[in-house]
C-alpha cells in the first residue's frame, strides 16, 4: 500500500480509536432561512455570518448537496479503517450549523483531524482544487498549536486528493494547491488539526462535469479519507 492509495478492506482497522470530524459545508435549507444564516457570530478575529448558501455548479448541482455526497463517501471509507466519524450535520435538508458551532463539534470530540468539504465558485476560466490551511490568529488563545499539524494534514490531503481524483491544483488562487486564510471561523476557532478543501470550481464547465459524476464523487470521498489516514499514520 502506497501513501496515497485509496483505503482498501485489507487495511483493517488501522484508525481504530481515532475520531475524525467531517464537515460538509453549508446546508440544503440555508437559502430559505436568511435571518438564521445571516446572523453574525464571532470567529476569533472578527464577526461573520453564521453560514452561507454556497454556490451552484454550471450543471445545476448545489454545493451543499455535493459536499454532503462526498462527505458520506469519506465517512464510509474512514469507518472501514476503524475510525469513529462525526459529521457536523446529519442530512442536506437543514439549516446551518453556524461556522462557530462546526468548530466546537470538532473540538468537543477531540478530533484527531477535522476536514471541511466545500466546492468553489471561482472564475469560469479557472479550474482545479485547493486545500485551505489555517493561518495564525493571535486573538485566539492556543490557536498557534494547531497551525503546524494542520499544515501537515493539508499537505497529506493535497497529495491524496490529486492522486485519487486526477484533479490538478487550482489555477486561479493559492500556490500549488494550498492557500492560507485567517477569515474562516471553522479554522480560526479550531483546537484540533483542521483544514478545508475546495474540491473544484463549480463555475468551470470541466470541473462541474467531474463533480456531477457519482463515480468521481466516490473517488473524491475516498481520496479525502486517504489523506486523513496518511496524516494520522504519520503521527498527526
Amino acid at each position: 500500500m502506497t501513501a496515497t492509495e485509496p483505503p482498501a478492506a485489507t487495511d483493517g482497522r488501522v484508525l481504530a480509536g481515532r475520531t475524525v470530524v467531517i464537515d460538509p459545508g453549508h446546508n440544503g435549507a440555508n437559502g430559505a432561512h436568511p435571518a438564521a444564516i445571516n446572523r453574525l457570530v464571532a470567529i476569533g478575529n472578527g464577526r461573520k455570518p453564521c453560514n452561507t448558501t454556497g454556490t451552484t455548479s454550471v450543471r445545476g448541482l448545489n454545493e451543499s448537496r455535493f459536499n454532503w455526497l462526498v462527505a458520506i463517501q469519506a465517512r464510509r471509507a474512514l469507518r472501514a479503517l476503524g475510525a469513529t466519524v462525526v459529521l457536523t450535520r446529519q442530512d442536506d435538508r437543514g439549516v446551518g450549523p453556524c461556522v462557530d458551532r462546526r468548530a466546537r463539534i470538532a473540538n468537543a470530540n477531540r478530533a484527531a483531524a477535522a476536514v471541511s468539504i466545500h466546492a468553489d465558485g471561482g472564475p469560469p476560466g479557472g479550474r482545479g482544487f485547493h486545500v485551505i490551511l489555517p493561518g495564525r490568529v493571535p486573538q485566539v488563545a492556543g490557536h498557534d498549536r494547531i497551525v503546524a499539524p494542520s499544515e501537515r494534514l493539508g499537505r497529506a490531503l493535497r497529495a491524496a486528493f490529486r492522486t485519487g481524483t486526477g484533479s490538478g491544483y487550482a489555477t486561479y488562487l493559492g500556490r500549488r494547491g494550498l492557500d492560507v486564510r485567517t477569515d474562516l471561523g471553522g479554522l480560526n476557532l479550531a483546537r484540533v488539526p483542521a483544514v478545508m478543501i475546495e474540491s473544484g470550481n463549480m463555475r468551470n464547465a470541466a470541473d462541474a462535469a467531474r463533480m456531477s459524476d457519482p463515480a468521481w464523487r466516490r473517488r473524491a470521498g475516498r481520496a479525502i479519507a486517504s489523506g486523513i489516514r496518511d496524516f494520522l499514520l504519520a503521527g498527526g
